[in-house]
């Protein structure tokens, strides 16, 4: 019986080795053959709705310039100084944008093809979808891409700039003196001059965490069964991700690059905003503890950040589509304004500071849909603690399609969690929805 066992393991991992090879050879050769094809389409498609469309969006853009009335006329003429360079920005991001996407639609879609076709049940459907998948889907996949884009440049560019024309100007008219220009211009390049390298160097410093941690947890889960490769099926894909996690830490530093020109620029917007340019220094200073913050969380190191965070935001304002924390909600009620004063600046300090996760004051759609996760992963917890939940419901659901194939964790799990939070809220007394951090959700600051 154990030699038994044996042999059938020693068939199975010469199984999964052949499956792999296979799928990693004919994802190559359809690459080399479907994938020239496919990024011509998309990159010529693309680039020539970008720079055929070009003179329009100009003509679009001036003209609805010319005629809103949410700017005044220093505003109007400091955006129509400015437009060359942001019209060149989108040029050029936009012709690259599509060069990159171009070529890794067109090269990788018919190789991730090739190992999803192992997720099908019989032996012969996937050898006959590991050869047809990501063929002619991957040049139909381009054209729609293409599609798409020029529906968005032809229609919904256009429509955005209707509505910024007829939308009345008289209770939200953006003035700019002049005063502030200079600073503005300023704080802009030092944006870039700052923030430019200083992200570079920690995405590329934090990179080797982020390939040896992604490597560590896949190759864990690898041994472990668990996650990506809970299934024989899915173990092909899993493997394809170990090999293709480097590309995706060169992306995500690409990425971070790629932000930090416009978190760069957004420096003279918060100067415009604030009035001030020692807040807008204040922001380009920040942002950059911000994003250490942000990735340090992200690769689970150490909390907080050493750098700097000044605040930059003299006053908020709530509007109905943002949410508050309920200490903030009940200020403002007492107060009886909508804006919220703060102290001109805080002094920079080089000790650790919150995690992003605790200092973020302002709760979006993202944070509850975190809040409803966990408490569903507390809750199942719990109920499996006391063995109300068996091993055999959450193996059953790992395994299910759809939640109605597995309707105990599926669809009993997050109905009683959600009864569980409107006993929590209950019995807190208060007046809306209380999440596990203790933030209330009301008809005033719902999303």
């Amino acid at each position: 019986m154990a030699l038994s066992n044996s042999y059938r393991c020693l068939l199975r991992i010469i199984y999964v080795v052949f499956a792999f090879c296979s799928a990693l050879c004919l994802g190559a050769l359809k690459a080399s053959l479907v994938g020239p094809v496919a990024s011509l389409i998309l990159i010529l498609g693309n680039v020539g709705v970008i720079l055929g469309l070009f003179p329009a969006h100009v003509a679009w853009t001036v003209y609805t310039l010319v005629k809103t009335n949410r700017f005044d006329g220093l505003v109007k003429v400091a955006i129509l100084f400015a437009l060359p360079a942001l019209f060149g920005i989108w040029l050029g991001l936009s012709i690259t944008g599509s060069v990159l996407v171009g070529v890794g639609y067109g090269f990788f879609t018919p190789w991730v093809s090739s190992f999803e076709a192992f997720r099908n049940d019989h032996e012969s459907n996937k050898f006959m979808h590991c050869i047809v998948d990501g063929t002619w889907g991957t040049v139909k996949g381009s054209c729609t891409v293409v599609r798409d884009f020029a529906d968005i440049c032809y229609h919904s560019y256009p429509v955005y700039l209707k509505e910024l024309r007829e939308s009345p100007g008289s209770n939200d008219l953006q003035t700019l003196r002049l005063v502030h220009v200079p600073g503005c211009i300023v704080v802009g390049l030092v944006g870039l001059v700052v923030e430019i390298p200083l992200y570079t160097a920690i995405a590329i410093v934090k990179s080797p965490y982020m390939l040896f941690k992604g490597w560590h947890r896949l190759i864990h889960d690898l041994i472990s069964r668990e996650g990506p490769f809970l299934e024989t099926a899915c173990i092909p894909i899993a493997g394809l991700t170990i090999l293709l996690w480097p590309l995706v830490v060169i992306g995500s530093i690409l990425m971070a690059i790629f932000s930090s020109f416009f978190i760069g620029l957004y420096g003279s917007v918060v100067v415009y905003q604030e009035r001030s340019f020692r807040r807008g220094v204040a922001y380009v200073i920040a942002m950059v503890a911000e994003f250490d913050e942000y990735t340090n969380d992200w690769l689970y190191l150490r909390e907080g950040t050493v750098l700097p965070k000044p605040r930059y935001r003299n006053r908020k304002v709530l509007h109905s589509s943002e949410l508050s924390v309920r200490g903030n909600h009940a200020a403002v009620a007492r107060s009886g304004s909508v804006t919220l004063e703060a102290p001109a600046m805080l002094m920079p300090s080089l000790t650790p500071s919150r995690s992003v996760r605790e200092a973020i004051q302002e709760v979006k759609m993202v944070q509850i849909w975190g809040n409803m996760m966990r408490a569903c992963e507390l809750r199942g917890k719990e109920l499996l603690d006391g063995n109300v939940i068996a091993p055999a419901d959450l193996y059953e659901w790992l395994k299910a399609k759809d939640a109605n194939d597995a309707s105990i964790i599926g669809v009993g799990l997050p109905c009683y969690s959600c009864l569980q939070t409107l006993f929590y809220s209950i019995k807190a007394g208060t007046g809306g929805l209380m999440l596990l951090d203790g933030v209330e959700v009301t008809p005033l600051n719902r999303p």
